[in-house]
């Protein structure tokens, strides 16, 4: 449910409510240090890196980045570097922090299940994103937008604590050529002052690391063939899969075969994009249905066709315990309720080059003309492709970085065509837009992604005019006996 959308505080109350409460990870390290630069409204940043086992990466962040007072007015964000194949230490240690308080404000004083969400496209900063959510005591990592099959034995590496690598694709690389993004958790904890004599504290069993658990891994399909594929050839133990359909939010997969558009310019999905749920039933791993089986009929049709349940992301992301700004998210709400909501699946949006639903909502990304008055910038570099220059480096480009960048580094005019900066635009979307006093726009404008259930969410809604997670889960469970969300794929 993009960068911080589904934050600690809907997976905390999803989770105490019995279910799967599932945190968004991608970006989440930059969204750490704005909120700790907003004076981090209630402590939490600063409760979660009290527990963070890495006590001087903690006092570091704090003296670097937790504004007491928040932000002078016209004060832009202090930036983080951007993310390369190599970055300093410091830089990963961030990120494991980051990942860790988010993970642990979600768990925070109860035993409910918690899950991390991040992008397989977002490849350099997993790694250490995923050893803090490790750390901070993940149960569930979902991983989608692209084929996750080296991350089961990533698990397996951190939650060992053994130096783990991770292969990165590199546009215009040999297909022989191997290269890897590097994170060794050992290196951290040496330079917090850990030996092989143990640091004797109570976070740290004597002689050796904590011990960790290897969360559960669900990859995040829109094929029977890719579910096979990552059964066979993934690294490590594939868990079980979220089969997710096109009518989902965010970043969809292209349909199969030649690509057709409506008059809309939405691509068209056929039959070949159907996922077989008897297929799915035969591979004799948990599935759970995603993408517009937000009802209780879905829930209940699902558990028929042999789901363990369904993953929900429109209603939750809507609701008042989600991180969207509360202008936004009334914003939607009203057009819910005047039946003026309009969706569009993206060709163009993402720089990915993946699908992306966009709700078209006046003042924001979605609209040509604040499209055109954006001042294009790349400052925060997530969707970033590595790729080899002529000479052989590894470089950074982005389709909607600025034109004259984009071409210095080689690529073509014709992919920045309506190409949005999806990093600043989702940061926009949950109160964190960066300040840019040289656009006519003041902020970065935000772009509101959600799945086509948003276009029937006048059902549940009714004559509310918000609503909490609570209730959606009352909502899909009505009418539904026993427990829909067994997470044990060897309980009886």
């Amino acid at each position: 449910m993009g960068i911080g959308v589904s934050d600690w505080r809907l997976a905390r109350t999803v989770s105490l409510l019995g279910h799967l409460g599932v945190v968004s990870g991608t970006a989440i390290d930059t969204l750490f240090v704005r909120r700790l630069q907003d004076g981090d409204p209630g402590g939490h940043m600063r409760r979660g890196l009290a527990a963070f086992p890495w006590r001087k990466t903690a006092q570091s962040i704090l003296e670097r980045y937790f504004l007491p007072e928040g932000r002078a007015p016209g004060e832009p964000y202090r930036l983080l570097p951007m993310w390369r194949r190599k970055v300093a230490p410091e830089r990963e240690r961030l990120a494991v922090a980051a990942a860790f308080v988010e993970v642990w404000l979600a768990r925070e004083r109860h035993n409910g299940l918690v899950g991390m969400n991040l992008l397989t496209k977002v490849q350099i900063p997993n790694p250490a994103t995923l050893y803090g959510a490790i750390l901070g005591g993940v149960d569930v990592v979902l991983m989608g937008a692209g084929i996750p099959k080296e991350i089961p034995g990533l698990l397996d590496d951190l939650a060992e604590q053994r130096a783990t690598s991770l292969r990165l694709d590199v546009d215009g690389a040999r297909s022989t050529e191997d290269v890897r993004v590097h994170f060794d958790p050992v290196v951290h904890w040496e330079a917090e002052g850990w030996s092989e004599e143990g640091m004797g504290s109570a976070e740290t069993r004597p002689g050796s690391l904590p011990e960790l658990t290897r969360p559960l891994f669900f990859p995040i399909i829109a094929s029977n063939s890719l579910a096979r594929m990552l059964l066979r050839k993934a690294n490590g133990r594939v868990d079980g899969f979220v089969v997710e359909g096109p009518t989902a939010g965010g970043h969809n997969a292209p349909p199969r075969g030649k690509l057709e558009t409506n008059p809309r310019g939405e691509p068209v999905y056929g039959e070949r994009d159907v996922v077989n749920l008897d297929e799915m039933t035969d591979l004799g791993v948990p599935f759970w249905l995603a993408g517009g089986e937000g009802s209780p009929e879905g829930l209940q049709q699902a558990l028929a066709a042999g789901a363990q349940g369904i993953q929900v992301g429109t209603l939750f992301a809507f609701s008042d315990d989600s991180g969207l700004t509360d202008q936004l998210r009334q914003r939607v709400l009203a057009e819910v309720r005047n039946g003026g909501v309009e969706i569009v699946t993206d060709l163009r949006a993402s720089p990915t080059g993946f699908p992306f639903k966009v709700v078209q909502l006046e003042g924001t990304g979605s609209s040509p003309e604040v499209y055109e008055e954006r001042v294009r910038i790349c400052d925060l570099g997530y969707l970033r492709t590595p790729f080899r220059d002529e000479d052989g480096r590894i470089l950074y480009r982005c389709p909607a970085e600025p034109a004259k960048t984009w071409a210095s580094k080689g690529g073509q005019p014709e992919a920045l065509e309506g190409r949005r900066c999806l990093c600043n635009a989702l940061m926009a979307d949950v109160g964190a837009p960066q300040l840019r006093p040289d656009s006519d726009l003041g902020e970065e404008p935000g772009i509101l992604t959600s799945g086509d259930e948003l276009l029937r969410l006048s059902r549940f809604l009714g004559d509310r005019e918000r609503y909490g997670a609570a209730d959606v889960i009352a909502y899909l469970t009505s009418g539904t006996p026993g427990d829909a969300a067994n997470l044990n794929p060897d309980a009886e």
